[in-house]
């Protein structure tokens, strides 16, 4: 490939996977990759314990997120995630869902602004630093109980996070860095040290700040159950009760799982909920029958509550085709542990570096029929019934699945809920995103809509 740019690269693995796929490889260096783009392989790799550990390019990620849940294996890992699950319990979801409204609530206002201060009422609006703010805010306040970040804050962690994104893919381009030596002398990894200096420092200010605030008795956050044993609180407030009260993880220890949801719980939402409005615009038809059901389920004067959005069966089939559409993780990898045969009879050694293409399985044509359509009826109960189980893997699958994909769901419904009520979404006329590759899918340039006030 000799434009490693980064949305060349996605050109890249898309003409690959249509004209190799279901299964192909290629190698950098030393390192050998076979893509799997079949359902029968990404279950053989993600429903097996014996798969479960990360590739070598997780490494990439070590020294901003340590070995946390996203890059940890084996003991560590399973340690972690047993510490980590009541957070996700819906009892916590739902004392979550007044912040979600809440900062639905704070947005509507900041659009509303943004339309009165154009001359034409409705401006074009740039989703993603929008969006971004809302699911920043919304995962500072839920996860960490730190509200109230400074709006400049904000907007350095949010680059920074974009940053790391770009040093960690230009290690995939350049073959070069991918020997710790030589990299550790470029001005990359001079860069990208002080992009990790900047996350880790507020990191590190939010985790004393809301340790000092229980440790001070000035916040209660135990909801009053407990699931296996142990009680239910808030992310960062369970990490710090292991550490204060039972010594089982460290400070290290509780920045990368707060480093890890910091990054895995917001930005992905907000790629999820920047393409899901976009294609609302685009489907005016299928976003008015979202508003029929929310205005038919929830009266226009009262907030929702955590069962209205249970009930809600359209507006979820139309966040899947979402999701299968634009995917927030387009692409995962594991390490083979052990040998194994791919579904066509292939050999996989031990060792091998995998590379789950998610965008290209959610749009084979042979699962989803004319797969650029976006049809929510694709998720019907009758129309799933023989579908592959892993033919449908927004939030992966398997052991390793998303923790917070609740958690995501429930931020994203609360979202659309908040806003159908007050804008109709109408599109910029523009060409179709063009994507490009990073930690997560991402739209080459800024996608925009209006809204306007009904």
């Amino acid at each position: 490939m000799r434009n490693p740019y980064p949305g060349k690269i996605f050109e890249y693995l898309r003409d690959c996977a249509q004209r190799y796929g279901p299964i192909y490889r290629f190698s950098t260096l030393h390192i050998v990759v076979i893509n799997l783009l079949h359902p029968d392989d990404m279950e053989l790799v993600l429903s097996q314990m014996k798969h479960m550990k990360k590739s070598r390019l997780y490494k990439f990620l070590g020294r901003w997120l340590g070995e946390g849940l996203l890059t940890s294996s084996g003991q560590k890992w399973q340690k972690r995630r047993k510490l980590l699950t009541p957070a996700f319990h819906f009892n916590v979801l739902q004392k979550f869902l007044d912040i979600f409204n809440e900062e639905t609530s704070n947005m509507v206002k900041q659009i509303e602004e943004m339309n009165a201060q154009s001359l034409g009422g409705k401006p074009l609006i740039n989703l993603m630093p929008i969006v971004t703010n809302l699911t920043l805010q919304s995962i500072t306040e839920t996860a960490l109980g730190v509200s109230s970040v400074e709006e400049d804050t904000m907007k350095s962690y949010r680059s920074n996070i974009h940053k790391m994104g770009q040093f960690v893919f230009g290690r995939v381009t350049k073959p070069w860095s991918l020997i710790p030596l030589v990299y550790s002398l470029s001005n990359d990894y001079e860069k990208e040290s002080e992009t990790i200096h900047s996350l880790h420092q507020f990191t590190y200010r939010v985790m004393k700040e809301r340790e000092k605030q229980l440790v001070d008795g000035r916040d209660e956050q135990v909801v009053s159950t407990t699931y296996s044993g142990r009680k239910i609180m808030k992310m960062l407030d369970l990490l710090l009760y292991a550490k204060i009260n039972e010594g089982t993880i460290d400070y290290e220890g509780i920045r990368e799982e707060v480093d890890t949801f910091m990054f895995e719980g917001h930005d992905t939402t907000a790629a999820a909920i920047t393409f899901l409005l976009y294609a609302l615009a685009e489907h005016p038809d299928i976003q008015e029958n979202v508003r029929k059901e929310i205005q038919s389920n929830i009266t226009p004067t009262r907030t929702p509550t955590y069962h209205d959005l249970q009930d809600l069966p359209y507006t979820e089939r139309v966040i899947k085709e979402s999701l299968r559409l634009y995917p927030s993780v387009p692409l995962i990898t594991r390490e083979a542990s052990e040998d194994f045969l791919s579904h066509t009879g292939s050999k996989i050694p031990k060792g091998t570096v995998l590379y789950l293409h998610i965008f290209d399985l959610h749009r084979n044509p042979d699962i989803y029929p004319d797969p650029q359509r976006f049809d929510p009826d694709r998720f019907l109960p009758e129309n799933c019934a023989n579908r592959h189980p892993f033919a449908y893997l927004p939030f992966s699958a398997g052991p390793r699945n998303c923790i917070g994909q609740k958690f995501a769901i429930l931020e994203i419904k609360a979202v659309i809920v908040g806003l159908l009520r007050k804008f109709r979404l109408e599109p910029s006329g523009c060409a179709p995103p063009s994507f490009f590759v990073d930690l997560i899918l991402r739209p080459e340039g800024p996608i925009n809509v209006k809204f306007v006030p009904i």
